[in-house]
């Protein structure tokens, strides 16, 4: 059985995909589930911020790895890869066909593929760091580091805060910090299971306009009270990188549209060097339209027969 995989820059529709394919399975006599392969969306008490499945949508396909994870906690792609490839597995076990529906790159190709991540960060080193950024700033951290691992240091910016602490963790742990031209070698890991990855595109217009209008919907749904909330609270820095998080903390509508747009170009960017991704362009298509386009490209995959060698 293939696992199906939708990837796609958020706004273009991979939920009500993702829901009417699963409407089609069913009438084959399958039992379908959606896996979430969204870094944000793990947060509860931020789905109207990160756009995770309503509870509407959910009572219409079942949803796992959405809102399990407090807000104060951070969460990592490793952890994430466990759980992730544990719901696949289960799910295959059980005769489940599985639905990874995704829009971070790093999260669906550590939920399907065999991509050795980097260890979690030591609670200890990373205080100590954290300290030191927060006393003498990232720009003199990032000093240390290009003095340190200096081709690690010319991928990050002096001002990424994140980027830095990260890779002095990673130098202090023993480990090597991502090079320039790691990311060229995206989706290299061999693939756990059968898989049909689609690529949901759409012309680029439609896609900013629908960008804009989700923006405006989900400020309309209390976004930024959630946010206020989870600030209030300790929202750890992961949670924070939730987009539109600090630019709600400010009230900067428009500043969460923009990044929005600029988010939803690198995830269209990522998706280019992917292997074998079949490209479904939805514009001016219905949700069921594209489904049946999926379900006929999935029955087509499994009825090949296998390679010889």
């Amino acid at each position: 059985m293939h696992v199906i995989a939708l990837f796609g820059p958020t706004g273009v529709g991979k939920t009500a995909v993702a829901i009417a394919l699963a409407e089609r399975l069913r009438r084959r006599g399958e039992d379908p589930l959606a896996i979430s392969a969204d870094a944000l969306q793990v947060y509860r008490g931020l789905e109207a911020l990160t756009g995770a499945a309503t509870a509407d949508e959910r009572a219409r396909l079942e949803h796992r790895l959405v809102s399990f994870v407090e807000v104060m906690e951070t969460f990592s792609a490793g952890e994430f890869a466990a759980r992730a490839r544990g719901e696949i597995d289960a799910a295959l076990a059980g005769g489940r066909r599985p639905i990874v529906v995704g829009g971070t790159g790093l999260y669906l190709q550590a939920a399907l593929t065999d991509l050795e991540l980097r260890p979690p960060p030591e609670p200890s080193i990373r205080a100590r760091i954290e300290a030191e950024v927060a006393a003498r700033g990232s720009e003199a951290l990032h000093a240390e580091l290009a003095a340190r691992v200096p081709a690690a240091a010319a991928t990050i910016r002096p001002s990424d805060r994140t980027r830095v602490i990260r890779a002095l963790e990673l130098v202090e742990m023993g480990e090597q910090p991502a090079l320039a031209g790691d990311e060229s070698r995206l989706w290299t890991a061999a693939l756990r299971h059968p898989m049909l990855l689609c690529g949901l595109v759409m012309e680029r217009a439609e896609l900013y306009r629908r960008i804009d209008a989700r923006v405006e919907a989900m400020v309309a749904a209390g976004a930024a009270e959630a946010v206020r909330r989870a600030d209030a609270v300790g929202a750890s820095r992961t949670a924070r990188k939730a987009l539109g998080f600090e630019e709600l903390l400010r009230g900067d509508e428009d500043a969460v549209k923009r990044r929005t747009r600029n988010y939803a170009k690198r995830q269209l960017t990522w998706m280019r060097r992917l292997q074998g991704v079949r490209v479904v362009d939805v514009t001016g298509r219905s949700a069921g339209a594209v489904a049946a386009e999926v379900e006929c490209a999935l029955l087509q995959e499994e009825e090949q027969p296998p390679e010889r060698g």
